[in-house]
């Protein structure tokens, strides 16, 4: 074999350890962005918050009309796994788009602005200056909150007041030995959000016994000491059940019902509602009156409104001290009436208000050339920390533009819902907004995941507002989230005492000339939460 040497030329695709965190950053909901910013504030020392007026970056602006080559467009495809799906592959040219503004205005008449695209360049501008427009300071201290007016949501949420603290504090006013004290800690310590009791006596017994005495002696013994815990639970859960929330403590629904019926008066209905929930459970979720009439031993208007009354309880007597925190909605983008338009603003209360430190930035460009070789490595490690501070501050402007080009896009399209509500809602896929921003639709996918916009109607997430088209017999489209209203409005007038069927509910449709199949309706219905017709039927 004769060896040689040869040449070859080759293009090798990668993707640069920023694109990769704008990517990631683009993805993020708002409580993880807060999360990731905290994280690069604690890692970085060239990063810090500020509570100034600040100017944006502008980072690659004399760059504007640069094209992004197609081989960084592919190397950021490449860069997924091989068996994800082609929609989820984004090209690095719309990773960097951002558009240069905070707010943007959808008039009825007029396009959206002219964006800018960022070329992806490394080269930084010589101002190490601030971003984040108009965002408040954060703070969490409920004592510099002021007064209720001027404390967030969240904070009140984390003061709310649990189920087992209501619970204790009414322990403390009874009057118990030590014994049965801790008998009743312990049963509320073992309730579950919901103020169920899930566990049988006799099982809490035998946890309590191994806690407090773990080295118990023979059978006999621990039989003898776990029946008489036993028995001092079952004088506590009588204390507890008389508690308020009233049905606290219950060990199923059936018990939970009847603690609240029996501080009801003396009535026929709540003595056949006692009745009832003595009953299999399955006819009361059925309605079966006839069968309810014949067990309970009372006539038909008697159990109608016995039935009645037990759908007036509670079936979930803790939900009211649930922490409501996970449940909190943060808008992205705020929008508002302005003018015969819309407003599409970003909230400023979620933009982070970073800078990089000035006194460690000046002081690395005058050690610029007065360094020996000695402190070359530090002096490289720490002039790499700045650069990542000076991208993440990029990166994070990049991802709100991008979310407000969205945004802004949505509205357009969507003009009518702002107007009308979500019965003038128009089809709308990934796509169409996706070819008229230029960028790819896993872009779009990412931004409208996990981010929400206040709406004169409500907060939606983003998603929201796209939805699938079903035929019409004009030969036009109607959007699925239009069809889901006009059912939800059709159910809402239905006569009580006889519920449209999904057949029923499929014709009205055909009616207003929306061809819409009979499982197409079940389906719709199904993600409303709206029960069948049997169990919609009025008592």
């Amino acid at each position: 074999m004769k060896q040689g040497l040869s040449l070859r030329v080759s293009q090798h695709l990668a993707l640069t350890p920023q694109l990769q965190q704008s990517i990631r950053l683009l993805q993020l909901s708002t409580l993880e962005m807060a999360q990731e910013v905290e994280q690069m504030l604690d890692e970085n020392p060239f990063l810090e918050r500020t509570d100034e007026q600040a100017d944006r970056e502008a980072f690659g602006l004399e760059q504007t009309d640069a094209v992004v080559s197609a081989g960084e467009q592919i190397a950021e495809a490449s860069a997924l796994p091989p068996d994800a799906p082609s929609t989820d592959r984004i090209s690095s040219a719309e990773s960097t788009d951002s558009d240069h503004s905070v707010e943007s205005r959808v008039d009825g008449d007029s396009p959206l602005e002219e964006s800018w695209d960022g070329d992806g360049s490394v080269d930084m501008a010589p101002d190490d200056g601030e971003w984040g427009g108009e965002a408040l300071a954060r703070t969490n201290n409920l004592n510099n909150a002021g007064d209720d007016e001027t404390a967030s949501a969240a904070e009140l949420a984390r003061a709310a007041t649990s189920l087992q603290d209501h619970l204790h504090d009414q322990a403390r006013c009874l009057r118990l030995n030590d014994e049965d004290r801790a008998a009743l800690y312990f049963l509320i310590e073992s309730l579950n959000e919901d103020g169920y009791l899930e566990d049988p006596l006799s099982d809490l017994a035998q946890a309590w016994l191994r806690m407090s005495s773990p080295n118990v002696g023979d059978a006999g013994e621990d039989l003898e000491a776990r029946e008489e815990l036993a028995q001092r639970l079952g004088v506590a859960l009588q204390l507890l059940q008389h508690m308020e929330p009233t049905g606290v403590g219950a060990r199923d629904l059936g018990e939970c019902l009847r603690l609240q019926i029996e501080e009801l008066r003396n009535s026929p209905e709540a003595r056949a509602a006692l009745t009832i929930c003595a009953q299999p459970l399955e006819l009361m979720a059925k309605r079966d009156i006839k069968r309810l009439c014949s067990l309970c031993g009372a006539d038909d208007e008697t159990v109608r409104a016995a039935l009645a009354l037990i759908a007036r309880l509670e079936p979930k007597p803790g939900r009211r001290f649930v922490n409501v925190e996970r449940n909190i909605v943060v808008p992205d983008v705020l929008v508002t009436r302005a003018g015969r338009g819309f407003k599409v603003q970003l909230n400023p209360e979620v933009m982070p208000r970073l800078r990089v430190q000035d006194v460690y930035a000046n002081a690395m460009r005058q050690n610029r050339g007065g360094r020996d070789n000695g402190t070359e490595a530090g002096h490289a490690a720490m002039q790499q920390r700045l650069q990542e501070a000076r991208w993440f501050i990029k990166n994070i402007q990049q991802r709100f533009d991008t979310i407000l080009r969205v945004s802004s896009a949505i509205v357009e399209r969507q003009r009518n819902f702002f107007m009308h509500g979500e019965l003038a809602m128009r089809p709308l896929v990934l796509r169409e907004i996706a070819d008229e921003l230029g960028l790819h639709e896993s872009t779009i996918s990412r931004v409208t995941t996990a981010k929400y916009m206040a709406t004169p109607f409500g907060t939606f997430e983003l998603k929201y507002f796209f939805g699938s088209s079903l035929g019409t017999e004009t030969g036009g489209n109607a959007s699925s989230t239009a069809v889901r209203a006009l059912l939800k409005q059709f159910i809402a007038a239905e006569e009580v005492s006889k519920p449209l069927s999904d057949n029923q509910l499929s014709d009205l449709l055909k009616e207003q000339g929306i061809e819409c199949a009979r499982r197409t309706v079940a389906k719709y219905r199904e993600a409303l939460r709206i029960a069948p017709a049997n169990l919609r039927k009025s008592l």
